[in-house]
């Protein structure tokens, strides 16, 4: 069995906005939602600048106690599938599946927890911090009885659950799934850790964040969530839910020598692998959205992988110049954004970019929001570890075989 998968909702909360609608319109209107952060717990560091979700009180629907009980990140990812099943259209879900994708879990929680002094560790912070327990807390909220399970691979946290809930609608194993990543990692231990890296930029200003620029000096640490409604063709034809894109591939590869040296030949492996097994060829792909960090090997090895495997055939956009690094949550915005990219025939562009640098290959990198004729899309998500992991969209009923078919 092969089931076709659809995108019918999204729902996120991020440094752009409160929600999807206004992280979208945000991106397309060149926006940054980096600053210097004001946390006291981030003072003295030298790493300024962060993505913060600001205003989140506007729409949580949590009582004090529940804030209490329920780590951050669990509460971004349940205010965010709250808004893809509005988006979606679902009045009521039976049997859906819920996969969660977070690199850095509970952090918040934890810190809070180890670094008040005298404070007694709350019973409740062992479930609270729980990846899992994000996936239990959705499907509390919804009110439905759920499968699903929680994942944890670095930075690819999110594109995986996506691709994941994708695979089991496609076996028939599930026809609605909510599927996406969330993150709440600004904290001492994650800065001061990514810091320890190099990984981390210093400047505190909102262009901190700079995919692909000669004088990008690493990854600005930012928080939130998205979340989609991943469906089963049929089902959401026969209900007139509107669809965003079709998705037509996932794959995974793990680098196999070095935990945290990327290697072109290896991404571009990936991504021609997925283009051949969804049946297309690289002439059919519009655009890739990039995993992009802003850090000066990673996005210098992307840039050659994406050359290898398309030259200049391509648009390239890579959003976390506008949002910083969301961990597990950014693989999901970004296979979001595709989808509306797909959608709404419009591609935001890649801000901070003053020059790239001279060492990369001239790919076409999109420096401003630009309309026109997108078919198909990748997107990219490479984490620590060697997990490197791309998704393929298309736009629904727009392209079903390569040119050469």
């Amino acid at each position: 069995m092969n089931r076709r998968v659809v995108i019918t909702g999204i729902g996120a909360v991020t440094p752009l906005g409160l929600s999807y609608r206004e992280t979208w319109e945000s991106l397309l209107g060149g926006k940054s939602g980096i600053g210097k952060t004001g946390r006291e717990s981030l003072k003295g560091l030298p790493y300024p600048a962060a993505g913060e979700v600001k205003g989140f009180d506007e729409v949580s629907p949590f009582t004090e106690k529940e804030k209490r009980r329920l780590d951050p990140f669990i509460q971004y990812l349940v205010v965010s599938a709250m808004e893809a099943v509005r988006d979606a259209g679902l009045g009521s879900i039976e049997d859906p599946l819920i996969i969660v994708g977070s690199s850095r879990g509970g952090i918040s929680g934890v810190e809070d927890s180890l670094c008040r002094e005298g404070r007694r560790i709350r019973p409740s912070l062992m479930t609270s911090t729980m990846i899992g327990m994000g996936v239990s807390a959705v499907a509390e909220r919804l009110g439905v009885a759920a499968s699903g399970f929680g994942v944890s691979s670095a930075c690819a946290s999110g594109a995986i659950a996506v691709g994941e809930a994708c695979r089991a609608i496609r076996a028939g194993d599930a026809t609605i799934a909510i599927a996406g990543g969330t993150e709440a990692p600004l904290t001492r231990f994650c800065m001061e850790g990514y810091g320890g890296m190099g990984l981390l930029s210093r400047r505190a200003d909102p262009s901190a964040s700079r995919p692909f620029d000669r004088d990008r000096d690493g990854f600005v640490l930012a928080e939130g969530a998205t979340v989609m409604v991943l469906e089963e063709l049929g089902s959401a034809l026969e209900r007139g839910a509107g669809i965003y894109a079709e998705i037509r591939g996932f794959e995974t590869v793990i680098t196999p020598d070095g935990q945290i040296r990327p290697l072109a030949s290896v991404e571009a492996g990936l991504m021609e692998r997925l283009i051949q097994r969804a049946g297309l060829s690289q002439e059919d792909v519009d655009f890739v959205s990039a995993h992009a960090t802003s850090t000066p090997v990673g996005d210098r090895v992307e840039a050659e992988a994406i050359f290898r495997v398309f030259g200049k055939t391509v648009k390239v956009t890579g959003l976390k110049g506008a949002t910083g690094h969301m961990l597990g949550a950014s693989g999901a915005l970004e296979t979001a954004v595709a989808a509306s990219v797909l959608r709404h025939g419009i591609i935001p562009g890649t801000i901070n970019l003053a020059a790239p640098e001279d060492e990369m290959p001239p790919i076409s990198i999109v420096r401003e929001a630009e309309r026109g004729e997108y078919r198909a899309g990748i997107t990219n998500s490479f984490g620590l570890g060697g997990i490197n992991v791309s998704l393929l969209l298309t736009r629904y009923g727009g392209l079903q075989g390569s040119k050469g078919q």
